[in-house]
């Protein structure tokens, strides 16, 4: 397989889009998750508020680990 140039190229960007899902994934399950905890514990505004801050930061997190994560295995 090439790795120079353009391949190289569409191989990182595939790398950063395929990190970008998974964020996307996790920041779904954390939404799930921590609303159901957030609502046992703060009331109607707060709570939900308080859980989609917290997926967003672990959806962003796990985003821009599995991006790098993958695309140092594509350098390599």
């Amino acid at each position: 397989m090439s790795t120079t140039g353009d391949a190289m190229w569409a191989e990182r960007v595939a790398a950063w889009t395929i990190g970008l899902g998974v964020g996307l994934i996790a920041l779904m399950i954390a939404w799930l998750v921590g609303s159901r905890l957030a609502a046992s514990v703060w009331e109607a505004p707060v709570g939900p508020t308080v859980a989609f801050i917290g997926a967003i930061v672990v959806g962003l997190v796990v985003a821009v680990w599995s991006a790098v994560r993958l695309d140092r295995r594509v350098r390599t």
